[in-house]
């Protein structure tokens, strides 16, 4: 009897000691999946990811890596305090015209899950994307700094 509950017991204690924590446990996207919109060719456009902490220790980004060439991650290099929120960035370069579908995988301290978090839209030609310009809205990230401050210059 004492060979079955110490058997079951190091059982228990394996089965334990061997649970790994997730990243749902630890942290919890705004949203996973960002729709940019249209795109103008060759003009880079950012989407931001927000995570939030929902551990109880402060949460580390190892790296943010996309899955390809025409897009560069960043993420908060700081820890994330509990309860606390990060960044993590796509820059797409939007230099070919068609619709657009691309990943990253982020990777937090201590978990060996990798969590993939995507980003889609559609790149125009300039001439298209001039047609849509009166009724389609412009995010923030594609305004360009020349166009501020020909904007800045024209209300003085």
């Amino acid at each position: 009897m004492k060979k079955i509950l110490f058997s079951l017991f190091a059982v228990a204690v394996t089965t334990f000691s061997f649970a790994q924590t997730k990243v749902g446990d630890v942290a919890q996207f705004k949203s996973e999946t960002i729709d940019l919109g249209k795109m103008k060719v060759n003009n880079p456009t950012t989407a931001t990811f927000v995570v939030k902490n929902i551990g109880k220790t402060p949460l580390i980004i190892e790296a943010a890596n996309p899955t390809c060439g025409c897009t560069i991650g960043d993420y908060t290099k700081a820890p994330i305090a509990p309860g606390k929120s990060g960044q993590i960035t796509a820059t797409y370069n939007a230099a070919n015209i068609g619709p657009v579908h691309k990943a990253m995988n982020v990777k937090f301290a201590g978990i060996d899950e990798v969590k993939n978090i995507t980003f889609t839209g559609e790149v125009l030609s300039e001439e298209e994307f001039a047609k849509l310009a009166p009724s389609a809205p412009v995010k923030a990230e594609q305004t360009s700094a020349k166009k501020i401050k020909t904007v800045k210059k024209s209300t003085k």
